[in-house]
């Protein structure tokens, strides 16, 4: 095997996310979208002594149980990354793998309540950052999401399926719009141009839509026949705000030097299980509103009762999962690094008539050494790279009875479980939550006990 080199391999099993596993020379080699019983193409990208990774180049021959995607953009955008499996198929693939990695870290004996599906299988994101471009070079303007496999390129996906009529027909008009006007797309090994990125959510159940124009400061060109252009869309639901976010970074990701309101509002209203949320920009959401409410549902099942009870949220966004719970605690204290979630955290409180909860802004393996009040119960929702070791060793200070761990990411899980049973917990119960279909990615929601 030689690095560089194209070969065919036979996927003989998965590990998470969706990355398959062949051998070849007696290698173990990583193929990332690859499927257990796959033939396939791929090209070594990285050889070392003991295993290889590669990049799938073609599936020569597919599983017996594949389906023809549903979207039409499927073979070039790199969003959806399982559609051509059955959902029902893709819910035990996704079972499967996080199972391995409990079982491969030695965690056993808990209760496994197996994977609820989401409410919808399609058009359930309540969020999308789309990206201006040309799918080949020196094409027409696309708006999109990046072709798979490549570094470069933007497939335009007016008809995607992860979102609804409404994220369809804002992107169709935008994309002609600027084609119209002919705006150069940002570059970003040039660092020139001045069309970056669409961000739209549109909350599932009470339908208001925000729409975010991010572009450089390269251009003063006026946005106001844009926002009128926008504002005359037939849509499902409701505009309540239209913005302009100026990006002058280097990197090619979405952020915001300022952030001017062409229309209405910067926030949009969301409810979930009987309670609202004000979703600002640069808010953290889940981004399956249907899925969410199931989600937070098993929380406060796993939960229990918390009356009288002071309950711990930390990395806790908008406050969604302590609000949840708020009505049956005595108190509930969140933390979240993100000070804008952490201001509509306090908002959403006030907005739901809610006195029990106190939200602050900081680091969590900072905030929490400062922290004077015990808590009886603390629910950890971190981001995909875990809990910082600091804030586990502190959570572990607390010594409380119980623990409830919300992950986007099971590979860092276990590795935080391991060390939280080091430390004298027990991993009771584990479920899964299908906040993803159509790509590998799933929550995994853990209960710990002392022993």
């Amino acid at each position: 095997m030689k690095k560089g080199q194209t070969y065919d391999f036979f996927i003989e099993d998965m590990e998470f996310p969706g990355t398959g596993i062949a051998f070849l020379d007696g290698i173990k080699t990583y193929i990332k979208n690859a499927v257990t019983g796959q033939s396939a193409k791929a090209r070594v990208i990285k050889k070392k002594k003991d295993y290889a990774q590669a990049k799938l180049v073609e599936v020569i021959q597919n599983v017996d149980y594949a389906i023809d995607p549903v979207c039409e953009h499927f073979d070039l955008c790199g969003g959806c990354t399982t559609e051509f499996i059955p959902y029902e198929k893709q819910l035990e693939l996704k079972e499967k793998q996080v199972l391995k990695l409990f079982y491969d870290a030695d965690i056993h004996d808990f209760g496994f309540l197996g994977i609820e599906k989401s409410p919808e299988e399609y058009e359930y994101r309540n969020k999308m950052e789309f990206s201006f471009g040309d799918e080949v070079k020196g094409g027409e303007l696309t708006l999109g999401m990046h072709i798979k496999g490549r570094s470069f390129g933007i497939v335009n996906v007016s008809k995607c399926q992860l979102v609804d009529s409404d994220f369809r027909k804002i992107l169709t008009s935008v994309v002609e719009y600027f084609r119209e006007k002919g705006l150069p797309y940002y570059r970003v090994m040039k660092r020139e141009g001045y069309l970056r990125n669409l961000v739209i959510r549109k909350a599932k159940n009470t339908s208001e839509i925000l729409i975010n124009l991010v572009t450089t400061s390269e251009f003063n060109f006026d946005l106001e026949e844009f926002k009128e252009m926008l504002l005359k869309i037939d849509y499902d639901g409701n505009v309540k705000g239209i913005l302009h976010t100026i990006n002058d970074g280097f990197s090619d990701t979405v952020r915001a030097d300022s952030v001017d309101i062409l229309y209405g509002r910067d926030y949009i209203i969301e409810e979930i299980l009987g309670l609202k949320f004000k979703i600002s920009p640069e808010s953290f959401f889940q981004t399956n509103s249907k899925g969410a409410e199931r989600l937070y549902s098993i929380v406060k099942e796993f939960l229990g009762d918390v009356s009288s009870k002071v309950v711990f949220d930390l990395y806790c966004g908008t406050g969604t999962i302590g609000q949840i719970v708020a009505e049956k605690a005595n108190k509930v204290f969140g933390i979240e690094i993100v000070e804008e979630a952490i201001k509509a955290a306090n908002e959403n409180a006030k907005l739901n008539g809610l006195n029990n909860c106190k939200f602050i802004a900081g680091d969590v393996a900072k905030v929490i050494k400062t922290v004077q009040e015990k808590p009886d119960v603390i629910i950890l929702d971190p981001p995909r790279p875990g809990v910082h070791p600091t804030a586990l060793q502190y959570v572990i200070k607390f010594d409380v009875p119980s623990i409830i761990y919300v992950s986007c990411n099971p590979k860092t899980l276990v590795i935080d479980l391991k060390v939280l049973m080091d430390a004298g917990y027990c991993t009771r119960k584990v479920m899964l939550m299908d906040m993803f279909p159509q790509t590998h990615h799933v929550e995994t929601i853990v209960k710990l006990s002392r022993k």
